[in-house]
């Protein structure tokens, strides 16, 4: 496996194993996720796979999907 840090090309790790939201639609506008050795998770632009991919630890990926959970983030959409 190769290096992962946050800003690596999104596509730069083939064993990583991406996927969208059942939610996404076909118009493109969607982001892609993929779970990461001990628990962190890896975010890309769908659109732009070999972009800037942001890496979160599995506490910062716990605390925002609490938060969205609790209806924290509702006033973005």
């Amino acid at each position: 496996m190769t290096a992962i840090y946050n800003g690596m090309p999104g596509d730069s790790n083939s064993d990583l194993a991406w996927f969208k939201s059942q939610r996404s639609n076909p118009s493109g506008n969607c982001v892609e996720v993929a779970k990461l050795p001990g628990g962190g998770v890896a975010m890309r632009n769908s659109r732009h796979t070999d972009g800037p991919a942001l890496v979160f630890t599995k506490a910062e990926i716990e605390a925002f999907l609490g938060g969205v959970h609790d209806g924290d983030f509702d006033s973005l959409v």
